[in-house]
């Protein structure tokens, strides 16, 4: 009973690149059927080519109608038993320099993006035997990191609605859980190296370095870590793990 059912339909969305393509290759390992959704059409069909999945569809997971719609058709073909709330966005500025706007951005992908992906699925979901709704939040979900006070709002504010929503389906099928990555080695985080290198002129290495020294182990995350992590919580003998937000970040937390 520790793995997954027998061909459970999985939803991950920004499913295209990093943790996402990840975590659909695991599922699709385990033996799921996997759609996923991103922004970027081409790279969502390199990854179904390339077997990391079996169906995608260009969706903004900010845009409430196009998400809802992509789920839809993606719940037509077969109804969806798992969703992977992955897809996130993360920009850094002191928070001086953190208007409205770039608030309103962070909330509308790393937060409302897990609002609306959770919206279009439930309904289907709540009906079926079995049934998995895990969030990609962050470390910086569950603590405070300088530079990025609103991309760790909105993962704070992730990890607040599944602690919410996994008690209100407790007496479900279904299972709400997080999953908060230290730095991993992502094009994500590609860009922050980028911004260490342009802003304080340090070396590429150098700026790794000031990143995996968050991580106790000293070294940035492998996606395939935060994957398996993901399967664990997806399989049928992980079912009375619900409402957790479990860290992947080799003792940062």
């Amino acid at each position: 009973m520790s793995g997954l059912p027998h061909s459970p339909h999985a939803l991950v969305t920004g499913g295209g690149r990093g943790i996402g393509r990840a975590i659909a290759a695991a599922l699709v390992g385990a033996g799921a059927t996997v759609t996923i959704i991103g922004r970027n059409a081409t790279v969502l069909d390199e990854a179904v080519s390339a077997g990391a999945a079996h169906f995608a569809a260009a969706a903004d997971v900010a845009n409430e109608t196009a998400l809802k719609t992509a789920i839809a058709e993606a719940h037509a073909r077969k109804p969806i038993d798992i969703l992977i709330a992955n897809a996130g966005s993360a920009e850094s500025a002191p928070f001086a320099k953190s208007d409205s706007a770039l608030f309103a951005r962070m909330m509308d992908v790393n937060f409302m993006g897990v609002v609306h992906g959770i919206h279009g699925v439930l309904p289907g979901m709540k009906d079926r035997p079995y049934g998995r709704i895990v969030v990609i939040a962050s470390t910086a979900g569950l603590k405070g990191y300088a530079y990025v006070s609103a991309y760790a709002a909105a993962k704070h504010a992730a990890i607040g609605l599944v602690r919410s929503l996994a008690l209100e389906l407790a007496g479900s099928s279904m299972t709400v859980n997080a999953v908060c990555p230290g730095f991993t080695d992502t094009d994500l985080v590609a860009g922050s190296i980028d911004n260490i290198m342009k802003k304080t002129g340090r070396s590429r290495e150098q700026a790794i370095a000031e990143l995996a020294k968050h991580n106790p182990q000293g070294r940035l995350i492998a996606p395939e870590e935060v994957a398996d992590a993901v399967l664990w919580l997806c399989g049928q003998g992980a079912s009375a793990i619900t409402g957790q937000a479990i860290a992947v970040a080799g003792g940062e937390i």
